[in-house]
């Protein structure tokens, strides 16, 4: 039984979000050909996205009151 159940469920959502992603890029985030101003976007883009999803949900809560 692992200590923390949560811990656990994200670790195996990292390890299946990993192995997509090289199967789907052929490339993993040890990669060299993005340089650290690359990542930064990569990172803005991914927390933009998270914004919206936030927004939808924040919005759905709303509708439902």
């Amino acid at each position: 039984m692992p200590l923390d159940a949560n811990v656990e469920a994200v670790r195996q959502k990292l390890k299946a979000r990993a192995e997509v992603g090289m199967l789907k890029y052929g490339v993993s985030t040890e990669r060299t050909d993005i340089d650290l101003a690359g990542w930064i976007v990569h990172l803005q883009e991914e927390l933009m996205d998270a914004c919206v999803y936030a927004e939808r949900i924040l919005r759905e809560i709303e509708e439902k009151k």
